[in-house]
């Protein structure tokens, strides 16, 4: 007798789907009973799986910590021109002992005979690697037109706002300040040259006192300063601070000579977005 002659139930001739398995239960060596409750089980697992939402966020977006290293602090003063590369080394040192060193270098810094700035921003990059330290913004401070120029090089669009900075600075006396929380010591550490330019350093030391900023102990922030009283520019600066780590910033290269006036004026191909005049420094 053919398949074709015989008559057959509905659960004789189910079909099981099993690897590659496609022909009638009775053939496979699963009877119709076990397949269906195989089937069965299968559907248990897999329904509540296909009736879950799809996953959902688990938390709102968070914008992380960011940090900004000043790198040396330049007066727009006249009749003073110089033009130099700086570089910025940072040591942290991370809760487990791991030391962490990166560098921002080849940093351009130049001011004209008018007190006109031009400096670039670079990104840190780790020392020891090959990478460079690549420009990411260019900013021109004209206390002529009393105007900040900041030019990204990502976006090629330059923000002008207003600039009004002193043409000098007197430090701080030592001895206690703000109501006595903090305090300032003020040494000298000699004489050096830099680049052929007489400097002169200062080490200067402030603490803070226990719970003035929810320290705990009392907080001691050291700077040393390499000073040109010629060019009224810091040509070397040691920053340490038990929060940021050592920051040692530096100026080489430099020219006394009256640098390119092309530095001062907005690069080809960008494109001046005016902002609100404010009163900003460098």
């Amino acid at each position: 007798m053919t398949l074709s002659d015989r008559t057959y139930s509905r659960s004789t001739i189910d079909t099981v789907v099993y690897g590659e398995c496609y022909t009638p239960a009775v053939r496979c060596g699963v009877s119709a009973m076990q397949f269906s409750a195989l089937l069965a089980a299968s559907l248990l697992l897999v329904c509540p799986l296909l009736a879950q939402e799809p996953d959902e966020p688990s938390r709102g977006p968070d914008d992380g910590t960011e940090y900004f290293v000043n790198g040396i602090k330049v007066l727009p003063a006249p009749g003073r021109p110089f033009s130099g590369r700086s570089s910025t080394e940072w040591t942290r040192t991370l809760e487990d002992g791991t030391v962490v060193t990166t560098h921002a270098f080849g940093i351009l810094v130049a001011r004209d005979r008018e007190g006109r700035i031009v400096r670039e921003v670079r990104s840190f990059v780790p020392v020891g690697s090959n990478e460079q330290s690549p420009v990411t913004e260019i900013r021109i401070f004209d206390p002529v037109t009393h105007s900040r120029t900041a030019c990204k090089i990502a976006t090629h669009r330059c923000n002008v706002t207003g600039y009004h900075a002193p043409t000098s600075f007197t430090p701080r006396p030592p001895g206690a300040f703000d109501d006595g929380k903090r305090n300032l010591t003020r040494e000298s550490i000699g004489n050096d040259v830099i680049d052929g330019i007489s400097v002169v350093g200062t080490r200067e030391t402030v603490t803070t006192g226990a719970g003035v900023i929810g320290n705990s102990q009392p907080l001691v922030v050291t700077n040393e300063f390499w000073y040109s009283p010629d060019l009224q520019v810091n040509l070397a600066v040691t920053r340490k601070d038990p929060r940021e780590g050592t920051q040692v910033v530096r100026v080489g290269d430099v020219s006394r000579s009256e640098p390119d006036p092309a530095l001062f004026k907005i690069p080809a191909g960008f494109q001046v977005e005016n902002g609100k005049p404010a009163k900003t420094e460098n």
